[in-house]
């Protein structure tokens, strides 16, 4: 109901009182989840519109560098204490023994381990981007608290990217839109694509996943292996079908947001398959954290400090858990040893396979609650002499995987909109049924979050 409410609104207000429309939607849209952490996104906003208009009125650059410091700090100050805080503070033994005794002490460190607002990591990085690119020159401050705030919690892309440069959704957001068929066609194609890929394909491995990774050793060794690499296309087809749900809601608006995936199962190298997988949160590390470390233009040791910082620390973001910051160190690993000893692979059919069983054995770690459930699965796969059940899962799931597989393979690195657009009417209705057939039939009843709204 909230979508095509908001869209009705939209295009019957004038064009002055749509930003206005929109920021409302957006604080609606988050806040319908846990008002109270709307203060967070509302904080963040004053603090960064301040920030950069206090940097681009100065000519000092030490007072320039207080204000960016101000910004960046308050922002990952915020993020520290709500993602972070317990799990370098409130989870170790000394501190819960010195607080345990002090009950509101206790109470607020413990609130910090269970209080996560949604979106947090993605709506920080995206503001915080563009206090730097004011910094540093790339882009001209908002004079507009309300256009910048519309920036800052646009509801399509507000809980789970993609992140956004504000030189490239600020314009878009203050445009005058008029209502246009071929924004509508082409975003009902995503969105219709994007619940397919979530509700059909992701939400239906979920069973597969969970049964593997809650209790590994229960199973016959192949199903740790199926579970394995359901998990590889579960979490791409749940984070690839929020991306493309999010570029939908927001082409019906006439807002074009940036492609977050370009096949990246079919990478031939660590290094391709971060160009293709969650490429805003690639894009964002690489200008933001590796050039000013230095880049590539440092000495060897320096550039390999560079590398593995960046893969750590994104590892990090997606989450406090030492599996996590594991995750990102096993793809710096894979990644200076395809620099440092290269080995070249005639098939690059060869080098996808090997590209994607190593990413897939690295997401075991990001799977896994802790590095004992992660060594359980390891152990299962290996484990081929050992007993154990079957698993009584739908060969449907399977068959429809086998059918997206073939289907992103076909239609290569074509969007699914513009992919449309080279079929006739006939081909393209089909598709449509047959995917609104499966979304209303085989999506089950059973509400699974999208995944990375964690994060």
């Amino acid at each position: 109901m909230f979508l095509p409410l908001v869209f009705g609104l939209f295009f019957a207000l004038p064009h002055k009182w749509r930003w206005l429309l929109i920021l409302v939607a957006s604080y609606f849209f988050y806040g319908w989840w846990k008002i109270e952490f709307l203060a967070i996104i509302i904080f963040s906003t004053i603090v960064d519109f301040v920030c950069a208009q206090k940097i681009d009125s100065s000519n000092n650059d030490a007072v320039r560098k207080r204000w960016l410091w101000l910004s960046l700090s308050l922002n990952l100050g915020l993020l520290f204490l709500f993602k972070y805080f317990y799990f370098f503070v409130g989870s170790t033994d000394w501190v819960q023994g010195l607080v345990h005794p002090h009950a509101r002490l206790r109470d607020f460190v413990d609130f910090f381990g269970k209080a996560l607002p949604v979106g947090i990591s993605f709506y920080t990085f995206q503001t915080m981007s563009y206090t730097l690119d004011v910094y540093y020159g790339k882009a001209k401050p908002e004079k507009h608290l309300g256009h910048f705030a519309v920036f800052v919690s646009y509801f399509p892309q507000l809980v789970a990217g993609p992140i956004e440069r504000f030189s490239h959704l600020n314009e878009q957001l203050k445009k005058h839109q008029y209502l246009n068929y071929k924004n509508l066609q082409a975003g009902f194609r995503l969105m219709l694509y994007g619940f397919f890929v979530k509700m059909v394909i992701a939400d239906n491995l979920s069973y597969t996943v969970t049964s593997i990774f809650d209790e590994p050793t229960k199973w016959k060794f192949y199903w740790n292996i199926v579970g394995v690499f359901s998990f590889s296309f579960q979490i791409y087809a749940d984070f690839f079908g929020y991306s493309l749900i999010a570029q939908g809601a927001a082409k019906l608006f006439g807002v074009n947001l940036m492609d977050n995936f370009n096949l990246p199962y079919l990478a031939h190298s660590i290094t391709d398959f971060w160009k293709k997988w969650h490429i805003s949160l690639s894009q964002w590390f690489r200008d933001y954290l590796y050039i000013p470390l230095g880049g590539n233009k440092v000495s060897k040791q320096r550039w390999v400090f560079n590398i593995s910082i960046v893969f750590v620390l994104s590892g990090l973001w997606h989450g406090a858990n030492y599996t996590y910051l594991f995750w990102g160190a096993l793809h710096a690993l894979f990644y200076l040893i395809e620099r440092f000893f290269p080995f070249k692979i005639k098939s690059k059919s060869v080098a996808q396979i090997i590209t994607f069983l190593s990413v897939s054995l690295a997401w075991i770690f990001f799977r896994a609650n802790d590095f004992k459930s992660a060594l359980a699965v390891f152990k299962g796969i290996f484990n081929i002499q050992a007993g154990g059940r079957q698993l009584d899962t739908q060969p449907f799931v399977f068959l429809l995987l086998l059918m997206f597989g073939l289907f992103e393979i076909y239609r290569k690195n074509k969007r699914f909109d513009h992919f449309c657009n080279q079929l006739n009417a006939a081909k393209r209705w089909a598709i449509y049924c047959f995917m609104l057939f499966c979304i209303l039939t085989l999506s089950g009843t059973e509400y699974k979050a999208f995944i990375y709204f964690k994060f």
